[in-house]
C-alpha cells in the first residue's frame, strides 16, 4: 500500500522547519548577547521607521499611529518594489536582476553581518586587529556572494550562507521600536496574503510568469536537497524539495527541480552543483503495472475498483510532487526571526511560546499546500499565531506562573 502525501510529507516539512529553527535559535542568541552590551533603547533608522521615530516619553496613542503610519509606508514601498521587479522579469531583465541579487547579498553580509561581527568581538573582546578583522569579513563577503550565485558551489555552504543573510537582516529589523516592530509585522502578514492570492499580486504575477517560462527567477534561493539516497521501499516514492526563494519573497510554492540522468534507475541521488538525480517514480509504477494480471493477447487489464482508482490518484499526485519542491521565502525566515528575536528582548516563557505558535503555522501552511498545490503565503498563519501568543503569554500566562511559583503553588 503507497503512502498517501500527508503521510510521506512529514520528512519535508522537516526540512523546511529545521533552517527557519536555526535561524529563529541564532537570533534568540544574538538578541541576548549583542544587546546586553548596548542601550536596550537604542533603535536603527530604516525605511520602516521612516515617517515616525518612537519616543519612549510618547502617549500609546501616538505610538500607535505612529507605528501604523510607519507600517504602511514600509508596505508602499515593498510592493512598489515587487511590481519593479515583475516588470524587469516580464521584459526579461534577467541580467539585471542577477547583479541585484548580488549586490544584496554582498551589501547584507558587508554592512549587517560586519556590524554583528563587531558587535561580537566588542562583547567578548576578542584579540584581533583591523587588519584581520577587514581580511575575514571580505573572505566572509566574497565566498557568500559566490555561493549564493554559482552553481560549483557546495550545497551545504550555500545553505548555511542563506542562513547567515536571514540572521543578519533578522538581527537588524530587531533594533526597531517595539510598536513598529508589531504593527510592521502584521501588516506585512496582510500583504503576503493579499500579494499571493489575488488575482493582480504582485507575487502571484511572479509566480505564473516564472511558471509559464518554467524557469527560476534569479534570487535567493535556499534548497534543502538530499545528498545521500534513502534506503528502503520509500526511496521509490521520490522526494519533496524544500527550498527558500527570495524571489516569491513570502510564499510558498510548488518549484520544478531540474534532474539529471532521467532515464537511470539507480537509486543514487548525486547532489552536485544545480542539479540532482532524484529516483523516478515511473520506474515504480511501471514495476506495480507488470504485476497486474495479463489477459487476452499480453494487454494488461486494470481493475476499474474505487480503491484501485484512490491508489492511481495517490501515485500521481506523489509522482507530480517528486518533481516539484517547497518553497520558503527568505523573507518568511527574517520575520519569523524577528518576531523570535523581539519575546526575547522581554523573557524566555514568551520566546518558547512564540517559537511553538510559529513552527504550527508553518506546518499547516506545509499541510495545506500540500493538498492545494499552488502557491500559499507563508507569513499569515505563522505570523498570527506568534502575535496572539506573545500577548496572551505576555499578559495572562506570565502573571499567573509568577503568582502561582510566588505563593509556592507552583515550583
Amino acid at each position: 500500500m503507497e503512502s498517501s502525501i500527508l503521510e510521506c510529507i512529514g520528512v519535508e516539512i522537516i526540512g523546511v522547519m529545521s533552517p527557519v529553527s536555526m535561524c529563529m535559535f541564532l537570533v534568540v542568541l544574538l538578541v541576548y548577547s549583542v544587546s546586553t552590551s548596548s542601550s536596550p533603547d537604542t533603535t536603527i533608522r530604516t525605511a520602516a521607521n521612516l515617517v515616525y521615530d518612537e519616543n519612549p516619553s510618547d502617549t500609546a496613542t501616538q505610538k500607535l499611529e505612529g507605528a501604523l503610519l510607519n507600517a504602511v509606508v514600509f508596505v508602499i514601498l515593498i510592493a512598489i518594489v515587487t511590481f519593479l521587479i515583475v516588470l524587469l522579469y516580464y521584459y526579461n531583465c534577467t541580467a539585471f536582476l542577477r547583479h541585484y541579487v548580488r549586490f544584496s547579498a554582498f551589501f547584507v553580509l558587508a554592512s549587517m553581518g560586519g556590524s554583528i561581527f563587531l558587535s561580537l568581538i566588542q562583547r567578548f573582546s576578542i584579540p584581533l586587529d583591523s587588519i584581520t578583522c577587514f581580511i575575514l569579513l571580505f573572505n566572509f563577503t566574497i565566498v557568500g556572494v559566490l555561493s549564493v550565485i554559482a552553481s560549483a558551489i557546495p550545497i551545504i555552504l550555500r545553505q548555511c550562507y542563506m542562513v547567515c543573510i536571514g540572521i543578519s537582516v533578522a538581527a537588524w529589523f530587531t533594533k526597531l521600536p517595539e510598536w513598529t516592530t508589531w504593527t510592521l509585522l502584521i501588516a506585512l502578514a496582510l500583504y503576503d496574503l493579499v500579494a499571493v492570492l489575488a488575482p493582480g499580486g504582485p507575487l502571484k504575477l511572479l509566480v505564473e510568469l516564472a511558471s509559464s517560462r518554467n524557469e527560476e527567477l534569479p534570487a535567493l534561493i535556499y534548497e534543502a536537497r538530499p545528498t545521500v539516497a534513502p534506503t528502503g521501499r520509500a526511496a521509490t516514492l521520490g522526494f519533496l524539495v524544500a527550498g527558500v526563494s527570495e524571489s516569491r519573497s513570502s510564499s510558498i510554492e510548488l518549484q520544478v527541480v531540474p534532474t539529471e540522468n532521467q532515464g537511470n534507475t539507480n537509486t543514487n541521488i548525486h547532489g552536485a552543483g544545480d542539479s540532482v538525480g532524484v529516483v523516478r517514480v515511473q520506474d515504480f509504477l511501471n514495476d506495480e503495472e507488470e504485476r497486474s494480471p495479463l489477459v487476452g493477447n499480453g494487454n494488461r487489464e486494470e481493475e476499474m475498483s474505487p480503491l484501485v482508482e484512490v491508489n492511481r490518484n495517490e501515485r500521481r499526485e506523489i509522482e507530480e510532487i517528486s518533481e516539484r519542491g517547497f518553497k520558503l521565502g527568505l523573507g518568511d525566515f527574517v520575520f519569523y526571526s524577528v518576531l523570535v528575536g523581539r519575546a526575547a528582548m522581554y523573557d524566555l516563557m514568551t520566546v518558547y511560546a512564540c517559537y511553538l505558535a510559529i513552527i504550527s503555522g508553518l506546518g499547516c501552511t506545509l499541510i495545506l499546500l500540500s493538498v492545494c498545490r499552488h502557491a500559499l503565503p507563508a507569513l499569515p498563519i505563522s505570523i498570527a499565531l506568534g502575535v496572539l501568543f506573545y500577548f496572551l503569554t505576555r499578559l495572562l500566562m506570565e502573571p499567573f506562573i509568577v503568582g502561582t511559583a510566588t505563593n509556592l503553588m507552583m515550583f
